[in-house]
């Protein structure tokens, strides 16, 4: 089992829902056998490997219609508002685990849990009947994630300085992505608000850019730090589309999971960047008011999330107090017994 060399190529075997895969990796050289094979397990368990499959052939709208003629819930449409935007168009295998974990991390800061619980519910239920009446997958993308009722939507997970250095450094391929991903890390934007992202949206004289389309409908404008300045000076190139980031969603997801199997970085997702512009915010003591302007926050329960990672406002909040009685005869010190 695992990676094995037949004459000068490097081979690998496994066993996967009790069906043998053993496929050439088609190189020599075995740290690059060993990154392929990395990806390969990826797209096993996410789906993405079995080019016989019907998901290569059926979309995510096409299992959606033939579900609304069979299965329809009351509720169903409402959720499919939501759901539809994300997955419409995707073939059934490019939907993985990563992209509905990243759907659940987005809908968190909107909606209630229960609203959430549902719209993946539903998800679940869909792919549970593709896979076991209509055969079309192998794989059910929403089995991998964990969703309740009772969610608190409190999970946060950021970059340290060396994990973000890292992941820069493998980001390499394609060109673009290690921009975008400053982009993210310096802004908090969402993916979507990234990919919709036009030059005219950037001001490089007031060193700021505008997010015109936001989730919760009202837009914002963000302020360009220097490193973002540099780094969005150096790729600007017009596009046709006007686009900063003329690239798919798919490709971006690429990308990213690319690089971050490279970095070895684990448990983190590309919504985490979001998560890791806010932490640091925070945590170098911007309050959490500007914090939730900059992410675009419907309202400010969102943010407080991230309130715990700054104790030193509690303690700086109390020295406030002290300096309140300086010079009186309460001041430490000076009180009468």
């Amino acid at each position: 089992m695992g990676l094995y060399k037949r004459g000068n190529i490097w081979w690998f075997n496994l066993m996967f829902e009790k069906e043998k895969i053993q496929k050439s990796l088609g190189t020599k050289n075995k740290k690059q056998a060993e990154r392929i094979y990395a990806k390969k397990l990826t797209d096993i368990v996410d789906g993405r490997y079995f080019d016989n499959l019907q998901s290569k052939k059926f979309t995510y709208d096409d299992m959606v219609k033939k579900y609304l003629k069979t299965d329809e819930q009351p509720r169903d449409k409402y959720s499919l508002l939501h759901l539809t935007p994300i997955f419409t168009g995707l073939k059934l295998f490019k939907i993985s685990s990563e992209l509905v974990k990243d759907y659940k991390d987005e809908r968190d800061e909107d909606a209630a849990p229960a609203t959430v619980y549902q719209e993946l519910a539903l998800l679940r239920k869909m792919f549970n009947i593709a896979r076991k009446t209509w055969k079309w997958v192998k794989y059910n993308p929403v089995s991998d994630v964990s969703f309740s009722v009772g969610d608190k939507n409190q999970r946060v997970r950021w970059l340290t300085m060396d994990e973000e250095m890292v992941l820069l450094s493998k980001a390499a391929n394609p060109h673009w992505l290690r921009t975008i991903l400053i982009f993210a890390i310096q802004t908090g934007m969402r993916r979507g608000e990234l990919l919709r992202l036009t030059w005219a949206d950037v001001d490089f004289r007031r060193k700021s850019v505008s997010v015109k389309k936001s989730k919760n409908g009202e837009p914002r404008v963000i302020p360009m730090s220097d490193v973002l300045f540099k780094a969005l000076k150096s790729i600007k190139v017009v596009s046709l589309s006007g686009a900063v980031f003329p690239i798919s969603e798919s490709t971006l997801r690429d990308g990213f999971v690319e690089a971050r199997t490279k970095a070895n970085i684990t448990d983190f997702r590309f919504h985490d960047l979001r998560h890791t512009f806010a932490s640091r915010l925070v945590q170098n003591g911007v309050d959490i008011f500007t914090v939730s302007k900059l992410l675009g926050h419907k309202s400010i329960a969102m943010t407080m999330r991230y309130a715990h990672l700054n104790d030193g406002a509690l303690k700086r909040g109390i020295v406030v107090l002290d300096d309140c009685y300086k010079s009186t005869t309460l001041e430490a010190g000076a009180i009468d017994k």
